[in-house]
């Protein structure tokens, strides 16, 4: 049951009430326990109970968890671990690391939250890599076109000691963050209403010349221009008036982003390019990490992994129970209720984009951008090893099945 159905009860102010009384964190960590609908008698309790289990003794260390457009309703449709996360550290570490989670942008936002994670305004972030490429440029190094062919290559990459040399060590080294985990989705083109009624998209051909929202991502754009899709940069927040009013025609995002951000009324068709990487990751100072004891890092770590051992089932799920990403779409689900049509490509006109966009078949669309990254990489070829390491697994195997394993220990 979706955290927006559990909730459906207590209104608004109720919550703020009772956040007020239990904090935030608290109140939230309370309602993702619950296993169905809830009332406000028994939300009350349960916040009660986890504000005094998580106060039973003084912190050692308290930290702020900034999780962009993350609240109470969505928390349970895109799942991208941090709750569980926090959740996790707390109880593993008996108190001596207390997170406070400030979701919704109230203290930052997509494009904002991996600098103020560096400025030390907080010192945890959730964010979409894409959008925090802005702030931080290396994580460009997960949005080459077409290096994952699926969601499984995405877990295994997380999961492989490949990442630390190839991802994990050079953002920090470069961008002072530590990587913990991600969620993992492709992205594609989510048309409006201008395409509502339209035939359901089939070829790369039918999307050409159409005008697209993109993120922060300087290597999504090359994608996008390569494709003919006029990547136009529009604020996340202002990317749901545009869909509706026909001023674009579609937004380069992924299938849950729309679900949690309430977009599901004004897409139309999900067309499923699986061009690049959507994730969804959360990073920590690295700063502060260090400044922990040993054996709390070593419990961040062992939470980072178990929220990625999390995150992989549960949004492999999400996607097909709560989103509807599947065909057949289940009836109940957000793409359902709002008539958001599934456009899953065939192999052969997902082949196609590969070739017009991909740095294996058009290589000089990314020589500026491979070099840099390699540079900023110590030396590595950065599109190469990443595109070889996923391909150390079948192309078949299904994201869930992928074998989860604590990266930072080779």
């Amino acid at each position: 049951m979706m955290i927006g159905d559990k909730l459906s009860r207590i209104s608004r102010r109720d919550l703020f009430k009772l956040a007020g009384q239990y904090g935030m964190s608290s109140t939230l960590m309370a309602a993702g326990t619950f296993g169905g609908a809830m009332s406000l008698a028994n939300l009350a309790s349960a916040a009660e109970s986890t504000y005094e289990r998580r106060f039973a003794k003084e912190a050692k260390y308290n930290l702020k968890f900034g999780a962009s457009g993350f609240n109470a309703r969505n928390l349970l449709i895109e799942r991208a671990g941090a709750l569980e996360f926090a959740r996790d550290l707390e109880a593993r570490t008996d108190g001596e690391i207390r997170i406070e989670f400030i979701g919704d942008n109230q203290i930052c936002g997509q494009t904002s939250c991996v600098e103020k994670t560096q400025q030390g305004i907080v010192d945890i972030y959730a964010a979409s890599t894409q959008n925090s490429a802005g702030g931080a440029p290396y994580l460009n190094v997960l949005d080459y076109a077409y290096m994952f062919r699926n969601r499984a290559d995405q877990y295994h990459f997380l999961y492989s000691p490949a990442s630390m040399r190839l991802l994990r060590e050079p953002y920090e080294k470069r961008h002072g963050l530590k990587f913990l985990f991600s969620h993992a989705e492709l992205r594609g083109i989510q048309l409006g209403m201008n395409f509502d009624d339209k035939p359901t998209i089939t070829s790369v051909e039918q999307l050409a010349g159409t005008k697209n929202r993109v993120t922060g991502t300087q290597l999504g754009r090359i994608a996008m221009e390569a494709l003919n899709l006029n990547p136009v940069p529009v604020a996340w927040e202002e990317t749901l008036d545009g869909l509706k009013q026909g001023l674009i025609d579609g937004a380069e995002t992924w299938a849950s982003a729309v679900a949690y951000a309430n977009m599901a009324p004004v897409v139309s068709q999900s067309v499923h390019l699986n061009f690049f990487c959507g994730t969804e990751h959360t990073a920590m100072s690295a700063s502060v990490f260090d400044g922990l004891e040993g054996y709390l890092q070593d419990a961040v770590m062992e939470s980072s992994y178990w929220a990625q051992t999390h995150v992989q089932a549960a949004n492999e799920v999400a996607l097909i129970n709560t989103v509807g990403q599947s065909d057949p779409q289940l009836p109940n689900t957000i793409f359902a209720q709002n008539g958001v049509r599934n456009a899953f490509l065939s192999a052969e006109e997902i082949k196609k984009a590969e070739e017009m966009c991909s740095p294996e078949y058009q290589p000089a669309l990314w020589e500026e951008w491979r070099e840099r990254l390699n540079g900023w990489s110590g030396g590595l070829d950065t599109y190469q090893e990443i595109y070889d390491e996923v391909r150390t697994i079948d192309a078949n195997t299904l994201p869930e099945n992928v074998e989860p394993r604590r990266w930072w220990k080779g």
